[in-house]
């Protein structure tokens, strides 16, 4: 029995007991320093192409951000546009975009300290001239209270007010010169032109007043600003040619008067009382006149610089005469017409204090 159990015991005939050499293999090299001979290093070849490939990414990667960088401002200003504009998709008109930049454009450079954006106290940047400049224009351009464009341009209402003033200030301050300027010589001869075209030589425009409603008024003033409509309103007075040009606005007089007060303060023939105005030359019926003229409705004093419609017309020709004459007087109030329709703040009423 103990000759078996020590058969037993004992290893298998015919089986070694030696270990497999891959065993040994992978602890003599644990084991083993590692020889930079003997390490799993790539190729050189693999290596420069793995490097260069990382290098093309970075490349790739510095001129992703540039583009980036570079489109910003415009994907800036395309969203601005489309804001101001309150469309769901944006398509806007070239020539709108860049009536709208010059604007920015020229309002910046004559108020540069305000337009100009600056970081606050904590270091944060602020809001943006285009932001300023879109948020004046959509208070004028809707006639929103200042506190209406926080949700779309995140700008307080104080800010907002804030823009309000120095944008206009700056716009008149920029294009006065050029578009609220008063007639020149070459304008006058224009205006002539189209006058007798029209059937109306000598004439220069068509003038009238208009209310503006002034909802915030201070409560001290409200009887000097409040007409027979029982409402505060201000006074813009406008000559106007065939071609919706404004070229002479005179804002400001207070609700109570009629279209005579405002005329007794306008400043309408101040050039030609001070022998400054142009010199207008026409002829009607063999008879020359070197005074132009303006169409008025009945309210006007009858000045020879007005030429109103006749009340009661009789005759076919007083009638036809009336009737070309309110037609063509019209001019006046359709460029009234437009700019409440361009510009809500005009038609309803304002509630900027």
């Amino acid at each position: 029995m103990s000759g078996e159990s020590s058969k037993r015991s004992g290893p298998d005939e015919g089986v070694s007991s030696k270990r497999p050499d891959g065993v040994k293999k992978v602890k003599s090299r644990r084991k083993a320093p590692i020889s930079s001979s003997t390490s799993p290093s790539p190729s050189s070849s693999e290596f420069t192409r793995r490097i260069r490939v990382g290098e093309d990414l970075l490349d790739y990667q510095k001129e992703r951000d540039a583009l980036r960088e570079s489109t910003k401002e415009e994907d800036r200003k395309f969203k601005i546009w489309n804001i101001l504009m309150a469309k769901s998709s944006l398509d806007p008109n070239e020539r709108e975009m860049h009536v709208f930049l010059r604007i920015v454009k020229g309002v910046t450079i004559q108020d540069d300290k305000f337009f100009t954006q600056k970081p606050d106290a904590t270091g944060k940047m602020g809001a943006s001239k285009l932001q300023k400049c879109t948020a004046a224009i959509r208070m004028l351009a809707y006639g929103s209270s200042s506190d209406a464009v926080d949700e779309y341009l995140k700008i307080a209402s104080s800010t907002a007010r804030e823009c309000l003033l120095h944008f206009v200030e700056a716009v008149v301050a920029r294009f006065g010169d050029e578009y609220l300027r008063k007639a020149n010589a070459n304008d006058i001869e224009r205006l002539l032109h189209e006058g007798e075209r029209r059937g109306f030589p000598g004439m220069m425009g068509s003038i009238d007043c208009m209310h503006w409603n002034w909802k915030n008024c201070p409560w001290g003033w409200k009887g000097m600003y409040q007409g027979r409509s029982k409402t505060t309103t201000i006074i813009l007075e406008a000559v106007t040619s065939s071609d919706l040009w404004i070229w002479h606005a005179f804002f400001g007089t207070p609700g109570s008067c009629n279209d005579i007060n405002v005329l007794q303060r306008s400043p309408v023939f101040d050039d030609v009382l001070q022998g400054r105005a142009p010199e207008v030359n026409f002829s009607v019926n063999g008879t020359t006149y070197n005074m132009g003229y303006y169409l008025t409705d009945g309210i006007y004093p009858r000045w020879s610089a007005f030429i109103p419609a006749i009340k009661l017309p009789q005759t076919p020709k007083q009638r036809l005469f009336t009737q070309h004459q309110e037609a063509v007087r019209k001019d006046v109030e359709r460029a009234f017409g437009v700019l409440q329709a361009r510009f809500t703040i005009i038609e309803t009423r304002s509630r900027v204090g």
